[in-house]
């Protein structure tokens, strides 16, 4: 019986949990500019876009596994538009601003987005209900994935003072987007002293400043000098650092026409080369078929096995020599490089004052008015939540540690779960396979092929990063000779010189799978078809 202390003890932690949850809540409230925890749904408060292009169903559901809410991308290729006014715009000018939300990749993330765009008011030229790609947005951040795309993006639109336009400033070097299928949070703090930090999950993985040329792209403040427009490199501009030297002449002893191989005239005829047997002969074995007329299908002839006397022998046939390389191959003579009495450098256009150029002492950010999801994505089960704007880091951190941490680490565990189930029953899976095989390789057909497969399947067990590869080649050699068993190397009647060469080069170029090559060498066992066996007339 469990001890009534014990109990007690266990309701009073409970309880100071609770109210130590409460309380940090309570001090975080102040400091809170927006949240949405999408515990309830969000028609009537969040406005999708009504855009033709924008055909994405959007749903409010619980995340797998779970009873929190969120809002899910419920369907695969679609475009997705979503926004929600702020009650008061945030301005991102004085103190430290946090911007963070979770996303969970409950499909995994192969194409697509899962960002948010921090909108600019509305005087900016936008409309909710036509919220779409172009509406102007302060800031974008959030994963994005597809193809060699893989990044945490975090994207400001800072106004030059001098011209008024609006200009994209990327991130360097952005982190990348975690590939599994658990709740991340992303965090993005601003600071008054101009840094700005990118956390996944609560830890660091990105410091930048957003005045260093080194951190963004373009950099915030512009140079002070830009390449002259209007300056056009001179027409007798000689930017060839080496020509051929115009002195040089080819040697007389130079030949171009020189073969790049000759025969061997060394080499000499092995010992027991048989000249005057062919490499195949006819089947003695096959017969014309019964239904086989000479007169529609031309004269019919046995089909072609490899001559047994010649694999006794070094060769068959008519002997030649073997080719090597010409030592008088020198091929096309080119005149040597030197060194260009002309050569002027590479050209460049002169710098004249950047008329855009201005200086900065910190962003000159946009006020914040509404946060938008607009994303074009091939997966469904997209699902975000938790979305918060607020002035202080620890705000942020009492989000992650009360409404991210506890469902990450219930993920976690099932995920874990998950991949040892799978891996024993990967274990289990493969002891079957190695058992078959290797009752397979004590099969007597196998002959001298047998000490290659056992060599192999222990190879295989030895190194679990090769144990597919080892295994289809085991295999492919089991198969290779059974094959020849059954059909005993024959091969198709010979076929017009056209039709052999086709498929001479098809047999030759065949890479496909292993099926695809059983099938092939049941094709060739097979007995010669009419339209292929026609002599040629």
């Amino acid at each position: 019986m469990e001890d009534p202390s014990r109990k007690i003890w266990i309701m009073q932690y409970l309880l100071l949990l609770s109210i130590g949850c409460f309380v940090s809540q309570l001090y975080a409230s102040d400091d809170v500019k927006f949240y949405e925890s999408f515990d309830e749904k969000f028609e009537g408060r969040w406005i999708v876009s009504e855009k033709q292009d924008y055909t994405g169903v959007w749903k409010h559901v619980k995340s797998e596994g779970h009873d929190d809410f969120g809002l899910l991308v419920s369907e695969k290729a679609r475009k997705y538009a979503i926004v929600k006014e702020l009650d008061d715009p945030v301005d991102l000018k004085d103190g430290t601003v946090v911007l963070q939300y979770e996303v969970r990749l409950q499909s995994g993330l192969e194409c697509g987005g899962a960002y948010i765009k921090y909108l600019r008011p509305q005087e900016a030229g936008w409309i909710p209900k036509e919220f779409d790609n172009e509406s102007p947005y302060t800031i974008m951040f959030g994963p994005d994935k597809c193809g060699a795309t893989n990044k945490v993006h975090f994207i400001l639109k800072h106004k030059n003072p001098k011209s008024g336009k609006f200009v994209e400033h990327h991130l360097k070097f952005p982190p990348s987007v975690p590939s599994d299928k658990l709740t991340h949070v992303y965090t993005a703090i601003l600071k008054p002293d101009n840094e700005l930090r990118i956390l996944v999950d609560g830890e660091e993985k990105k410091k930048a400043n957003f005045l260093s040329g080194d951190d963004f792209e373009p950099p915030l403040i512009p140079s002070k000098t830009i390449p002259d427009p209007d300056d056009k490199k001179p027409e007798d501009w000689d930017e060839r650092a080496k020509i051929p030297d115009p002195d040089a002449t080819k040697p007389d002893d130079w030949d171009e026409d020189a073969p790049m191989e000759i025969e061997d005239e060394e080499a000499e005829k092995p010992e027991g080369w048989l000249d005057d047997e062919p490499e195949e002969v006819d089947d003695p074995e096959a017969t014309k078929p019964e239904d086989w007329d000479d007169e529609e299908d031309g004269e019919w002839e046995a089909p072609k096995i490899d001559n047994p006397k010649c694999a006794e022998a070094p060769g068959c046939g008519e002997w030649k020599r073997p080719m090597k390389r010409n030592p008088a191959y020198k091929g096309k003579w080119q005149a040597p490089l030197i060194d260009n009495p002309n050569y002027k450098g590479i050209w460049k256009p002169q710098e004249i004052e950047n008329p855009e150029y201005f200086e900065l002492d910190k962003p000159n950010f946009e006020p914040i008015a509404a946060i938008g999801i607009e994303i074009w994505t091939m997966q469904d089960g997209i699902l975000f939540d938790n979305i918060l704007i607020a002035s202080s880091e620890k705000a942020a951190e009492s989000y992650r540690e009360t409404a991210w941490k506890p469902k990450f680490e219930v993920e976690k565990e099932k995920q874990k779960e998950e991949e040892s189930t799978d891996s024993d029953g990967l274990k289990g899976v493969q002891k079957v396979v190695f058992d078959y095989l290797y009752k397979a390789a004590d099969l007597p057909f196998l002959g001298e092929h047998k000490v290659k497969v056992l060599d192999l399947l222990e190879k295989a067990e030895k190194q679990p990063n090769l144990t597919i590869g080892i295994l289809v080649s085991v295999v492919v050699v089991i198969f290779s000779v059974l094959l020849k068993l059954i059909f005993g190397g024959k091969k198709p009647a010979k076929v017009s010189a056209e039709t052999k060469k086709t498929d001479v080069a098809e047999t030759s170029n065949n890479q496909g799978s292993t099926e695809e090559k059983e099938e092939q060498n049941e094709d060739a066992a097979a007995p010669p078809r009419r339209r292929n066996t026609r002599r040629d007339n």
